[in-house]
């Protein structure tokens, strides 16, 4: 079982140009995306958040249970869903704008316990920032780890939502010695201000940067670098490639059977690159679909 621990929200897409164009909403959020995507890959998959039981909370929900996510450690909660409005640049990136007072997500408690078999969890984007649910979720990560358990962190970083940058980075510093896989854009990284190199020093095993159609890099503890190229594609936007790639690289350590940190050290050159390459494929179909729309296990064969 891989547990999925953040927020799920609704992103409101523009459908035309300008300010006033007409608003899709959209199922989303990077862990829930990141939860979909699992379950769409074949992985067992467990959902670790606080839902509103509004409209758009229950729609969530059942794009989980359809995909086969397991909803046990599932909280829900009378406030609002929280909405992201995004807007999409020419080359399909996308940007946002968050609606987070008072929302359900942002009241998430530790939970007493996590799935039995649980062997990851993974953790990122905005249930790290907004509080009171960040430091409830930072203590399930501290907690995780002391247990022994794989975790990944994917900061995600939305700048418009973090009051103050230098409390934030000294606070993602703060993780580090409790994460065995680090990924994050190049786009974090130079935000953040950090080096892959810095980070591993920090803790985790190993770090995975993406840039997106320049493909990904991986960098681990011996020193090890190993680069894929993109997959070419005709990008409709990028909206829920990066947490595809966090389900991807889940996904395929844990058919390796390599959820630890010392299976990380040992995948070695042919084992990253294989690893990376399927992240790739599968953030490539994520990019030719609108929204986040992350690929079944059959579109990423082989």
């Amino acid at each position: 079982m891989i547990v999925v621990a953040g927020e799920a929200l609704i992103d409101l897409v523009p459908q035309g140009t300008g300010a006033l164009a007409a608003l899709r909403p959209a199922l989303g959020g990077g862990p829930y995306n990141t939860a979909v995507a699992l379950g769409r890959l074949g992985s067992p998959t467990a959902f670790c958040s606080r839902v509103s039981s509004d409209a758009f909370g229950e729609a969530l929900l059942d794009r989980l249970r359809e995909t086969g996510v397991d909803l046990a450690p599932v909280q829900r909660g009378s406030e609002p869903t929280t909405l992201a409005v995004a807007s999409v640049d020419a080359e399909g990136s996308a940007a946002y704008s968050f609606y987070v007072e008072g929302t359900a997500d942002r009241l998430f408690s530790v939970p007493a316990s996590l799935p039995s078999g649980t062997r990851a969890v993974s953790f990122g984007t905005c249930s790290l920032v907004l509080e009171p649910g960040a430091s409830a979720y930072e203590e399930l990560l501290h907690r995780t780890a002391a247990r022994g358990v794989f975790t990944a962190l994917d900061p995600n970083v939305r700048a418009g939502l973090i009051a103050d940058p230098d409390a934030y980075r000294a606070r993602f510093e703060s993780w580090l010695p409790s994460v065995t896989l680090l990924k994050l854009s190049a786009e974090d990284a130079e935000w953040l201000g950090g080096t892959p190199r810095q980070w591993l020093a920090a803790g985790p095993a190993a770090v995975v940067v993406t840039r997106g159609g320049a493909g990904l890099t991986a960098y681990t503890r011996d020193g090890g670098e190993y680069t894929v190229p993109g997959e070419r594609v005709d990008v409709v936007d990028t909206i829920g490639a990066g947490d595809t790639v966090n389900a991807a690289l889940l996904h395929g350590l844990a058919q390796r059977d390599a959820l630890s940190a010392s299976a990380l050290a040992a995948l070695g050159a042919e084992g990253w690159r294989g690893l990376l390459g399927f992240a790739a494929r599968a953030a490539a179909v994520t990019c030719s679909r609108a929204g986040a729309e992350p690929p079944y296990a059959h579109e990423v064969a082989g």
